[in-house]
């Protein structure tokens, strides 16, 4: 088959997913955003690529205006059109397409209706509840009035999908009462590259260059947007303030990482160390470097997102210590895997206590470190999680 796999993030297992479909014969091709301010990793080629894979990216490098929504309308509209015409120029009989608003999705649907190529619609988040979400913030009334109709745009783009692929269970009654057919979705959980995060020694050379060899390190690395609070990570910083052999690492940019800069100013918040984001080919090392690895996630995401990091976690063999809502998916297997330990994200008390704890109790991380690992080499086998996909791109199911 000619397969189109579109991760508008670029993120790292979509495209082990689109490799694996390149190596089993089909010719693949993976398409990602040029401007997206977010950490990607794998879009360049390797060495040992099959043949019939290509990975490139689409539009301009400037980077999307996340928080200013008339600039950022106008960028995904015009990158949606920009990804149809470059999903014409392959003619795939089959799409799969994620990670975007719908938007986006629409120009690459059209395509594929015009064409008569399968598109299968990959359900990480409901981006008309986000979008309400961020204008909440500006003005509830504004809200209110575009609720129907963000809700209403994004209902018909499911609808008109072959099939919807879900993350979470947690999604299926909320596209059902958006009328999507059931026998239309499939539940399929994400996961991360299990042969790309192997673990690695505590001390290594990103450790050593950034002079952690003989520090605690709580580490954060990931996105800090409007799901995310940043004081939860100045308040770590703060807890540990008296105590010269931790540090709190963040790896990230943006508005959240603007927060901390200020905090860290502010306050004399020595141990809070804050670094760019860092090339995909180290994360091994700099997740490595950690101690403890840490995750958060506002309680309005509710189960509308599953934080990927924590999958990213659990494949180095090292404790997570988390604060997510209860009932989000990335909460509860968390909890089953046995990795780490998790609060309510309002609950900064049980955040530092937890971290106190696991920071006196070595036998303890080193017990959630293993039951995470052997987590993720039950669960994130892509020899497993590869055929079901293919099998929905055939047209049969999952």
């Amino acid at each position: 088959m000619r397969i189109l796999v579109h991760d508008y993030s670029g993120h790292p297992f979509q495209l082990e997913l689109s490799r694996w479909l390149a190596e089993r014969g089909h010719q693949t091709l993976h398409l990602y955003s040029a401007g997206v301010p977010t950490p990607q990793g794998g879009v360049l080629h390797r060495a040992g690529d099959a043949p019939g894979f290509a990975v490139e990216p689409v539009g301009p490098a400037t980077p999307l205006a996340k928080y200013d929504l008339p600039r950022r309308f106008r960028q995904e509209h015009a990158y949606g059109r920009a990804l149809a015409e470059r999903a014409r120029r392959f003619a795939p009989e089959a799409v799969l397409s994620g990670n975007c608003s719908p938007q986006i999705q629409r120009p690459l649907q059209r395509y594929c209706r015009r064409r008569g190529a399968r598109f299968l619609y990959w359900l990480q988040d409901l981006y008309a509840e986000a979008g309400v979400r961020v204008l909440a913030r500006r003005s509830h009334r504004l809200a209110g009035l575009a609720a129907p109709l963000l809700r209403r745009f994004e209902a018909e783009s499911l609808r008109r999908s072959d099939a919807v692929i879900a993350i979470t269970a947690d999604f299926r009654p909320l596209l059902e009462a958006r009328g999507v057919r059931p026998e239309r979705i499939a539940v399929i959980e994400n996961w991360a590259p299990l042969r790309e995060l192997a673990p690695v020694d505590r001390r290594n050379a990103w450790s050593g260059e950034q002079g952690l060899d003989e520090r605690f390190v709580l580490l954060y690395a990931g996105t800090l947007g409007v799901k995310h609070n940043p004081e939860m990570l100045a308040a770590l910083a703060r807890a540990f303030r008296d105590d010269p052999a931790v540090r709190v690492v963040v790896v990230s940019e943006g508005l959240g990482r603007d927060h901390l800069e200020q905090a860290k100013a502010a306050e004399g918040l020595a141990g809070l160390e804050l670094l760019d984001w860092q090339p995909y080919e180290r994360l091994p090392e700099v997740l490595g470097s950690a101690d403890l690895l840490l995750a958060i996630l506002e309680p309005e995401a509710g189960v509308f997102a599953v934080p990927s990091k924590v999958l990213t976690s659990l494949c180095t063999a090292r404790p997570i210590l988390a604060a997510i809502p209860p009932e989000n998916l990335a909460a509860r297997l968390l909890l089953e895997a046995g990795g780490g330990l998790c609060v309510a994200p309002g609950n900064t008390a049980g955040f530092l206590a937890a971290a106190r704890r696991l920071r006196r109790d070595a036998p303890l991380r080193a017990e959630l470190a293993a039951a995470g690992r052997a987590y993720a080499e039950r669960t994130f086998d892509i020899e497993r999680i590869g055929p079901r996909f293919l099998a929905l791109l055939e047209g049969r199911s999952a």
